[in-house]
């Protein structure tokens, strides 16, 4: 009776054990988004005549990682909309201003990711966009840049991601025609491991 007894609980801690690693293989890594080494930038044209780039300066988000099971990725940024820099005074006061990204009324812009597919080194990121107050489905073009061991002791991962946005179709009144509308967004994203 003792043995059977012993036997069950054997089974029972073999069993939790099992489920413990198979979790454990489910669940990726998280990275703390170093702002010191992480780039949110845009570039849309100005009137068709040359091109305008510009960057956000303050964010904060993390993202989940795991290279042997990279479908089980996520990412959430949330980005402080005031801190758009344009490299120019009057036309940043302009751009945070209603007829473009309105930072009184909508100070954050975010991004929450709904899924990954892809490879460890390149693939698509699917997720929510909310600016302006608006909140539609995107896809990021993600490429892995590079992971390892930092000279402080802790492990980072590096990618970037792409996508463009029209953005009339996040609530901005000011129509400059087709070319000035849409907006290309680079991510260069670095990453401390939790």
């Amino acid at each position: 009776m003792a043995f059977k007894r012993l036997a069950k609980t054997l089974l029972a801690c073999t069993v939790c054990a099992s489920s413990m690693l198979t979790a454990a293989n489910v669940w990726a890594a998280e990275y703390q988004i170093d702002p010191s080494h992480t780039f949110i930038e845009f570039q849309t044209s100005h009137l068709g005549f040359s091109l305008l780039n510009g960057r956000f300066n303050t964010f904060s988000g993390s993202f989940q990682w795991d290279e042997n099971n990279p479908e089980a990725s996520s990412l959430t940024i949330t980005i402080q909309t005031d801190s758009v820099d344009s490299n120019w005074a009057e036309r940043d006061k302009h751009l945070r201003g209603e007829e473009f990204l309105n930072v009184e009324e909508y100070p954050k812009a975010t991004f929450k990711s709904t899924g990954y597919t892809g490879s460890a080194d390149q693939g698509t990121m699917q997720g929510i966009l909310t600016l302006r107050g608006v909140s539609k489905p995107v896809t990021l073009d993600v490429e892995r840049i590079g992971q390892g061991d930092d000279p402080w002791g802790g492990y980072r991962a590096g990618f970037k991601a792409t996508t463009s946005i029209n953005r009339m179709e996040f609530g901005s009144p000011r129509n400059l025609g087709p070319a000035s509308n849409m907006v290309k967004l680079e991510l260069y994203l670095e990453g401390i491991r939790q």
